[in-house]
């Protein structure tokens, strides 16, 4: 309700600035004069007028094609770019003397006016909303046009102060609440898919099952990122028992493992935002006081990358159940990306928490899903909640990967029989 009474007052504050401007300046799919509004924002004293003017560039950018969406963003990055005339003369000027007032100048002089455009764009109705999925657009064309990266940075910065933990709400959903919220995490739902109400209800409905996700002030009804619980009495090894809807439920005061079997990001605007970190914490601490018998804190995690890394290595060591458990643990251990960190992007996630890599599990996932990405192996990482700021600090510091014995040995035997070979 807030959010609605907030997003009526915007409107009518956005009315008044058309009138005040003596016209109305949205321009429909003219790029060059949406850029001019651009401009004309960030000079706008008057909030009615500047907020009019916000409301305009996103509805022209709501209409444009995807043409008209890349010539957008090249505007964004040339035109609102430092101005190289003021960065030198900043830069001269610290170098002569090189005071805070002078160093101040210099860190102004080098931020982009993009980023100063997207702070007087978020006043406008559903403006935040609006620029989120305008980065999912500009994501979308880093690939064919990496020189887009600068305005993408932008947006990362911006983002990172907007989307902070202090502005985020973590709710526990349930059943009771909206239903176009319940669909979108039926939407949503990245790991393991839901085909519709049926299994969303299995998800929320049970005591021993749970969800909960971040919400934003600005979004209210727009999840940012999910977590699906599971409460359990041990570590699970797979993940067919825990999505089953016929079965006998568990009561919670009998459950001493809580199981996070599936992380959904919602908002590909968002990424890079470390809504997960966050997530996971305030998760842990409110499940520990709901449930003071809750003693374990694990996962059940997917392993995307492993097919597509073992099928570059000799042909056949995918027909052998031994072989394809040491090289996965050889994987989470020791195959790194750029930066020294697991190349597997869920190992990296929960490593970067604090977790340990506690076990992996054979035939714990038999779905298609599971199968081609690694074949229906599937990972424990283990949150234990004196150990985890020592591990993510080792990790964060020195890129090392906690992991158990059980692992670390299984990794060995890959080593060696690689040597062998």
């Amino acid at each position: 309700m807030a959010a609605a009474r907030l997003f009526d007052f915007l409107n009518t504050i956005a009315e008044q600035g058309r009138t005040i401007l003596g016209a109305d300046p949205s321009t429909g799919r003219n790029v060059e004069q949406v850029i001019t509004n651009c401009h004309r924002l960030l000079s706008s004293r008057g909030e009615a007028a500047e907020i009019a003017l916000a409301f305009a560039v996103l509805d022209s950018y709501r209409r444009f094609d995807e043409e008209e969406k890349t010539s957008f963003f090249d505007a964004l990055l040339w035109e609102f770019a430092p101005d190289s005339a003021v960065v030198k003369q900043a830069a001269d000027s610290y170098l002569k003397d090189p005071t805070p007032t002078a160093l101040t100048k210099l860190n102004e002089a080098t931020t982009p006016r993009r980023q100063a455009l997207l702070e007087h764009l978020n006043p406008a109705p559903n403006a935040t909303m609006d620029l989120v999925r305008m980065r999912a657009d500009l994501i979308d064309r880093l690939r064919a046009n990496p020189e887009l990266k600068a305005v993408d940075d932008d947006f990362a910065h911006v983002f990172g102060s907007w989307f902070n933990k202090g502005f985020l709400e973590l709710r526990r959903i349930d059943w009771q609440m909206p239903a176009a919220l319940l669909e979108k995490l039926i939407e949503y739902e990245a790991v393991h898919g839901m085909a519709g109400w049926r299994d969303l209800r299995k998800r929320i409905l049970p005591p021993d099952r749970m969800i909960y996700g971040f919400f934003h002030p600005q979004l209210e009804h727009e999840p940012l990122i999910f977590v699906e619980v599971a409460l359990t009495t041990d570590m699970p090894n797979e993940i067919t028992g825990i999505l089953e809807g016929e079965r006998e439920y568990l009561a919670p005061e009998k459950a001493t493992t809580a199981v996070f079997y599936s992380i959904s990001n919602c908002q590909t605007g968002l990424r890079g935002v470390p809504l997960g970190n966050f997530l996971i914490k305030q998760v842990v601490e409110d499940v520990r006081a709901q449930f003071p018998t809750i003693k374990q804190f694990v996962t059940l995690s997917p392993l995307p990358s492993l097919r597509r890394w073992v099928e570059k290595l000799e042909p056949g060591i995918e027909a052998d159940a031994d072989n394809l458990m040491s090289a996965a643990a050889h994987y989470l251990l020791e195959e790194k990306a750029r930066g020294g960190k697991p190349q597997d992007p869920v190992a990296r996630f929960h490593l970067g928490n604090g977790a340990r890599l506690e076990r992996i599990n054979w035939a714990a996932n038999p779905s298609d899903d599971g199968q081609s990405q690694s074949f229906g192996i599937m990972v424990n990482y283990l949150y234990k909640l004196d150990q985890i700021e020592v591990n993510h600090e080792a990790y964060a510091n020195d890129g090392k990967v906690t992991a158990s014995t059980t692992v670390q040995k299984a990794a060995k035997q890959f080593t060696q029989a690689q040597g062998a070979s």
